[in-house]
């Protein structure tokens, strides 16, 4: 079986290795095979999209906050033809349950949208930013779903705890994608919505939009597609080298979550789309475990929460006798100019 390690980093220096068993099918050695590349060419992490629903991270929703009014008043003062009439703050990007206060962020999600377009049709707006512009658009985002990912994780916090999903994002900028083909479909599936902790995921949907049981999540069970507030519901058709490591609980097998996935089943029907169809795309199909006993010394979530928020950094991998080093933190002064110099390249 092949490995990948990744070596996290604590803020006074220290290394946690996790340890990362990769699985033998077509859709795991496409992903192998790119994220090798990954590695190999020294792509740029993008260690400001990484930590998704952790509550002790410095990243918190005041932080988040703030970094989405930034991103809005540079589009607004790059003349585009667009201009976003709108604030965002802990109060009025939260709902009355403490959840997410879904009107106001999908306007966010549509914003960025309208700026970008879609892969392969990109916006005149996109078109015609410079590099600057450009990161602050897709910062739009990045943004919305760290913020969205960081309330759920707070309320449950509040409710309950054991049900948070923190989870790893591993995304590379400029990444190169790789077509999925009719094998690959069968990894996905509607019960591919839940997902063992130390499960390792293909990474997040390649084009611009959110998928359907995002837009079930945000929109509503009695939502229908024509009236949709985000503008593209898009099937995964790429995927790259790109990673989601779940750390939240598997909810398969409890009475709730099989009668939201019901649900979901239902809402999939009412707007004429077949809950078998795996060409969908829905779910995450896996590529790899992580060894969580190797890793932490336990497989027990509260425990290994507890070392994981000490080590909120990316330090190294090493895949295929390869290794890339990240020796940078999102922090650093220089971070976003990093970010836009790659952009303009």
């Amino acid at each position: 079986m092949k490995t990948v390690e990744i070596d996290l980093r604590s803020k006074n220096g220290q290394i946690l290795t996790l340890y990362i068993d990769v699985f033998d099918n077509s859709l795991s050695r496409k992903w192998h095979r790119a994220l090798d590349y990954l590695l190999l060419n020294n792509f740029h992490l993008e260690k400001n999209y990484c930590w998704f629903g952790f509550t002790k991270h410095d990243r918190n929703l005041a932080f988040i906050c703030d970094q989405i009014n930034q991103s809005i008043t540079a589009i607004n003062r790059a003349n585009l033809g667009y201009q976003i009439d709108d604030w965002f703050d802990t109060i009025n990007t939260v709902g009355d349950d403490d959840g997410v206060n879904h009107e106001h962020m999908n306007r966010l999600h549509r914003y960025f949208e309208d700026l970008q377009g879609t892969s392969g049709n990109l916006s005149k707006y996109y078109l015609g930013a410079d590099a600057v512009t450009r990161w602050h658009i897709r910062q739009l985002n990045l943004l919305c779903h760290e913020h969205e990912s960081l309330v759920l994780s707070l309320r449950k916090e509040k409710t309950a705890p054991e049900w948070q999903r923190p989870s790893q994002l591993m995304c590379w900028l400029n990444a190169p994608r790789f077509q999925l083909e009719p094998e690959d479909y069968e990894l996905f599936g509607v019960e591919m919505i839940n997902r063992d902790i130390g499960g390792v995921y293909v990474g997040v949907n390649k084009a611009v939009g959110k998928h359907h049981w995002e837009v079930f999540n945000d929109e509503g069970r009695d939502s229908r597609i024509t009236e949709l507030t985000t503008s593209t519901l898009r099937s995964q058709t790429e995927a790259a080298g790109d990673f989601d490591i779940e750390w939240g609980q598997n909810s398969a097998g409890y009475p709730w979550q099989k009668i939201r996935l019901q649900d979901f089943r239902q809402w999939l029907i009412a707007n004429g789309f077949d809950p078998e169809d795996k060409s969908l795309t829905i779910g995450h199909p896996q590529v790899a475990q992580i060894d969580l006993v190797k890793s932490f010394g336990t497989n027990n979530y509260s425990e290994i929460w507890n070392i994981l928020n000490t080590y909120l950094d990316v330090y190294a991998i090493r895949s295929n006798h390869i290794e890339a080093v990240y020796d940078y933190r999102w922090s650093d002064a220089d971070f976003m100019q990093r970010q836009i110099d790659i952009i303009k390249g």
